[in-house]
């Protein structure tokens, strides 16, 4: 990640923060977008720092539709333009389709979905003059797991399968300049004190379902991220890889 310029977005804890030190190097520098938790943005960028990368902390609500290309332009002007953006931002939710309102569903489509598109639309030309440019985004293992004995998640499950669909369009219209591929991680293990969407019952059924019988660690995603944002990437796009303990198959 020498001489690179990186973009993240959801930076500021999970896997967004341990994708930024897994790409942290001297001479990287990164842009680490939150969209409210400027205090564990700040954090993750002082981690990244010690490093020996440099790095900025960007704000902004993914949700308004003007936020992305202002974000993308910001970090472009402050890191001397853009290798790589990780569109990482979004969040899960396990509403059943009956009780989903709108207005929520919205939201997940915007946060994750939208987002995705409106960065891929600003980002497009910068990354374009880039170094080895690459565009990875964070997709889930709820657009692949529909069963009957584990937990669905609708809307994240549209965005998300909306996403990957992107990814594959992107993959062709961006060809061959820029690489872009999804990552697709499992049940993976939250900070402490973070939101989680199951209850400790509910973590404890999900063991019985994953094949590996653990959860997935954020670094563990992280690398992968960090791999297919690699120069070493050059020859992959369009794919979607599996970190999830062997939950799809």
């Amino acid at each position: 990640m020498a001489d690179r310029s990186i973009l993240i977005t959801g930076a500021s804890s999970g896997i967004g923060a341990a994708t930024a030190r897994a790409m942290a190097a001297p001479g990287a520098r990164l842009a680490l977008h939150a969209r409210n938790n400027r205090e564990g943005a700040e954090r993750v960028a002082a981690s990244v720092r010690e490093l020996g990368a440099e790095a900025v902390v960007l704000m902004a609500d993914l949700v308004e539709p003007e936020a992305a290309g202002r974000l993308v332009a910001e970090a472009a002007d402050k890191l001397g333009g853009l290798d790589v953006l990780v569109s990482n931002a979004g969040f899960a939710d396990r509403t059943p389709v009956a009780q989903l309102t709108d207005e929520a569903f919205a939201r997940s489509q915007d946060t994750i979905l939208w987002a995705l598109l409106r960065l891929a639309r600003a980002a497009g030309p910068i990354l374009a003059q880039g170094n080895a440019p690459r565009l990875v985004a964070v997709s889930s293992f709820v657009a692949h797991n529909f069963r009957t004995d584990s937990t669905v998640f609708p809307a994240s499950a549209a965005a998300k399968g909306g996403l990957e669909a992107l990814v594959k369009a992107l993959a062709l219209e961006w060809a061959p300049v820029v690489t872009v591929n999804a990552v697709a991680p499992g049940y993976t293990q939250k900070d402490a004190g973070a939101h989680a969407a199951l209850d400790a019952k509910g973590w404890e059924a999900v063991l019985t379902r994953i094949p590996m019988r653990r959860l997935g660690l954020p670094a563990e995603v992280a690398e992968a991220i960090a791999f297919l944002g690699s120069v070493k990437a050059g020859y992959i796009t369009g794919q979607v890889l599996h970190v999830d303990g062997g939950v799809v198959v």
